[in-house]
């Protein structure tokens, strides 16, 4: 029997279908991260001095790992952006080292992987 080249339209669409989803759903988790970085404002509850610097500067460390953390979100969000663009091209699910199928395994737990695990550990 010949070997795959790659996945049917049916498999794509099942991927798709995947990507959509956790795409939706890393959208939301980027705008809450966006959203906590933006309402992170000053508070006028406490007017003590020393407990206003102690509140400011965890705010700051608040801040910088939400951007961070959104930073990486995104970063998330536009592999699966571009796996969906593999999809319509119908190259996904292909290695771009050894040009094999990546197992669905692999696809369903990192749908936005672009090597087989055989070409990240460098066989």
């Amino acid at each position: 029997m010949e070997e795959k080249t790659r996945y049917s339209d049916a498999e794509l669409e099942e991927f798709k279908a995947l990507i959509l989803e956790k795409l939706a759903k890393a959208q939301q988790e980027y705008d809450g991260l966006r959203a906590a970085i933006a309402n992170a404002g000053n508070d006028v509850m406490d007017t003590s001095p020393t407990f206003k610097v102690l509140e400011e500067g965890a705010t700051t460390l608040n801040k910088e790992e939400a951007g961070r953390l959104a930073q990486r979100q995104m970063k998330f969000i536009q592999h699966l952006q571009a796996a969906l663009v593999r999809i319509e091209n119908k190259t996904y699910g292909i290695c771009r080292e050894t040009g094999k199928l990546i197992p669905k395994e692999r696809l369903r737990a990192v749908p936005h992987a672009t090597l087989s695990i055989e070409a990240k550990e460098g066989k």
